[in-house]
């Protein structure tokens, strides 16, 4: 079975963790210790970014920046229901309301026409959190000068794209602030839970400090309502150190995959992606079909594992049933939620399992 990720570490990356995992151990520190603050730092200078502030996990990093941002239970935010319920859940646990916008059809990211048009109608919106999705980044500038115009905080979800880049600007630079989750599976992964938040506004990320750990003004001080018990451990920032040393490299050899993918898979029933550049790290590789089962169905007699991101879209979770923000027509994003297929994408993939990934989906008779 070509299996969809493949986490086992070679020997070398095995060595590695060892060793940082003893590090820490006879240090007999394990939170909020060098570990964490060297990640944070190097981090922070990989995304072109002044401050990186480790959390416990992607979904409470996007919580905590709407939150230091000013998001509230009074607030309307922008983003899209293509993402996996993500964003969705921070603005729930916010109390917050999402104003779900339309995706474009060959990018699957928010249609930047779109969040235009409901700006210019003059409806609520405090801010916009726009998803990088699958690993392609999304036109920042665009975003930004929009964001600007309105006077609306932009908040980017870097969860997938981790060291995305374009000209001279990297994913999470350009927001007001950007949330990371390093989720196992992520390009950057831990071998566990965590996240971060990065900014280059010194006062956001006080915000995001002191919301991350209980509210303290100082120790033990609670100076105001929201905070929470979040942080990034000693340990996985070891870890996260080392596989950052690495993630340039295995992003590259991820849009390699991708392109062998647009280039060699010619079904006629099958739309794969276009070839790209530094701008697409291959967090994953999502072509589209009709009989998309079907496809899923073949590949898996041929030992090929797939998934789907994501089957059913935010407005129409069925917690989301009584919802204002559920009667939306969202046309796009529900046309290519029945027809995403992801195939296994990541840096341990062989050239022959390459070979075979191609070679099983032009044979589909479909």
């Amino acid at each position: 079975m070509i299996p969809f990720n493949k986490l086992t570490p070679t020997p070398d990356e095995e060595a590695q963790f060892y060793k940082a995992a003893e590090q820490v151990i006879a240090s007999g520190w394990y939170i909020n210790g060098n570990n964490c603050a060297a990640f944070e730092e190097n981090f922070a200078n990989f995304t072109g970014t002044t401050t990186c502030v480790g959390v416990a996990n992607g979904t409470d990093a996007l919580e905590i920046a709407l939150r230091s941002v000013g998001v509230s239970a009074d607030s309307t935010v922008a983003t899209v229901a293509n993402a996996g319920f993500y964003t969705t859940t921070a603005l729930r646990a916010l109390g917050a309301t999402p104003a779900y916008i339309d995706v474009e059809s060959d990018t699957h990211l928010m249609a930047l026409d779109a969040l235009r048009e409901r700006l210019a109608t003059g409806a609520k919106l405090d801010a916009i959190v726009v998803t990088h999705l699958y690993g392609l980044l999304a036109d920042m500038p665009a975003f930004r000068a929009l964001a600007d115009q309105y006077g609306v905080r932009l908040i980017e979800d870097c969860a997938q794209a981790h060291g995305a880049r374009r000209d001279d600007y990297m994913a999470g630079s350009l927001g007001d602030m950007a949330a990371y989750s390093f989720y196992p599976t992520k390009n950057l992964g831990a071998l566990g839970d965590g996240g971060a938040i990065c900014t280059r506004s010194d006062a956001l990320a006080q915000n995001a400090k002191h919301f991350k750990q209980y509210g303290w003004t100082a120790k033990y001080v609670v100076g105001g309502q929201g905070g929470r018990n979040s942080r990034l451990d000693e340990i996985q920032a070891a870890f996260l150190s080392i596989q950052l040393e690495h993630l340039d490299a295995n992003n590259a050899r991820r849009r390699d995959i991708a392109h062998a993918f647009s280039q060699g898979i010619t079904h006629n029933a099958v739309t794969t992606p276009p070839v790209r550049g530094e701008d697409y790290v291959g967090h994953l590789y999502v072509i589209k079909a009709d009989n998309r089962d079907g496809l899923a169905a073949h590949l898996k007699d041929a030992g090929i594992a797939t998934d789907i991101h994501f089957p059913v879209p935010d407005h129409q979770q069925l917690v989301m049933a009584e919802s204002d923000a559920a009667k939306v027509s969202l046309p796009m994003t529900e046309a290519l939620a029945g027809l995403c297929l992801s195939l296994p994408c990541h840096p341990k993939i062989t050239d022959d399992e390459v070979d075979a990934i191609i070679a099983a989906v032009n044979s589909w008779a479909c």
